[in-house]
């Protein structure tokens, strides 16, 4: 095995972590799996609220568009790291009974894990409210009407005809957003998730390999990124509507 290469010492991920998890390499693949399955759990609920929040910002009438525009100014306008001190600090405090329950009834990582989800699910969902809203009225009225005068009621117009269309449009930016929650989950760290961020900068400060551990955590990131791109386009060509934007003409 070579041990150092360009003055670098890769034998330390192959050295007893501090922690007794195991080497430091198994030590970093713990943090890739938290930041695995802290991104793909917030991005299920950020694709569940977006949905539902973008399909109501364009219902006809003010109301129901209200309540969705309040949401998405107020999730995207309030810092990340903002929003995730209030899931983690101040919401335990002032909710009577499940506050209570949060802070004794779960162990730290996963108070942790769910302010994290929280967070990271509800700020995104804002971002994909505006993704499916676009979607939506990419598509004009016609399609709405047409399915109204079928018969059809409203939830039903949308449920078959509209966001089956939408949804093909938007994968491209949605790739994006899922993406942005993947490097947006470094910011766990800050609350003490043991994500893949923080165990890079766990092992830089127990072993002062601070090069290998940012290089080994920066390829790890990008192998996450190929992937969903690599996942992302084979979902484009399978789901291609010809003549819209994305579709094969």
């Amino acid at each position: 095995m070579v041990t150092f290469v360009a003055g670098l010492d890769w034998n330390i991920f192959f050295q007893p972590a501090f922690d007794g998890s195991g080497t430091y390499l198994r030590f970093l693949l713990i943090g890739f799996q938290w930041t695995l399955l802290l991104s793909i759990t917030a991005w299920i609920l950020a694709f569940v609220v977006g949905s539902i929040v973008g399909v109501l910002r364009t219902f006809p009438g003010k109301l129901l568009p209200g309540i969705g525009a309040v949401y998405v100014e107020v999730f995207r306008n309030v810092p990340l790291l903002v929003q995730l001190f209030i899931w983690y600090f101040v919401l335990p405090e002032i909710i009577p009974g499940l506050g209570t329950w949060f802070k004794q009834g779960l162990n730290p990582l996963l108070q942790q894990f769910v302010s994290g989800v929280l967070c990271l699910g509800f700020f995104t969902a804002a971002r994909v409210a505006e993704q499916v809203r676009s979607g939506i009225n990419s598509l004009g009225r016609g399609q709405r009407g047409a399915g109204l005068a079928l018969g059809l009621n409203l939830l039903q117009v949308y449920q078959l005809i509209l966001l089956p269309v939408a949804y093909r449009i938007i994968i491209p930016p949605l790739t994006s957003e899922f993406l942005n929650i993947i490097k947006n989950s470094a910011v766990a760290s800050t609350i003490g998730l043991v994500e893949l961020s923080r165990q890079s900068q766990q092992l830089g400060e127990f072993t002062a390999h601070w090069y290998e551990s940012f290089i080994a955590v920066t390829l790890l990131y990008g192998l996450i990124n190929v992937t969903v791109m690599i996942v992302s386009r084979f979902i484009e060509r399978v789901t291609h509507l010809p003549g819209y934007v994305g579709g094969r003409h």
